[in-house]
């Protein structure tokens, strides 16, 4: 049995002070790469950012998805150290759950919530 990883993806409120909401989920199992974020809370940051940093921040969480920027497990690892000060990766964590298509919608919807 293979246990899924996972990296959530942050949208950084105050820096200064960690504040951050989870916007998205990289999940890792062992024959792919599955990325998913939530519109709905992408739509909320335009009350919290200002229109560049929210134009920013939904760039690269929807540029991720599609670009294929993250092929390994490496390109995580890189992203979870080297944010700046709008958006974070987590570092890569481990759940004992089978990676089925059930436990990653779980997954999904308990540390980002509905899309």
């Amino acid at each position: 049995m293979y246990k899924i990883k996972y990296s959530i993806i942050y949208a950084v409120i105050r820096p200064q002070i960690k504040e951050r909401i989870s916007v998205g989920l990289i999940i890792i199992d062992d024959s792919s790469i599955d990325i998913r974020y939530s519109d709905r809370k992408l739509a909320a940051l335009k009350y919290l950012y200002t229109e560049s940093e929210l134009n920013f921040v939904t760039e690269v969480v929807r540029s991720i998805d599609k670009d294929g920027t993250i092929k390994n497990i490496s390109d995580i690892e890189y992203l979870s150290r080297y944010s700046n000060n709008l958006i974070s990766f987590s570092s890569i964590e481990t759940i004992d759950l089978e990676a089925t298509k059930e436990n990653k919608e779980w997954l999904f919807h308990s540390y980002v919530g509905e899309n």
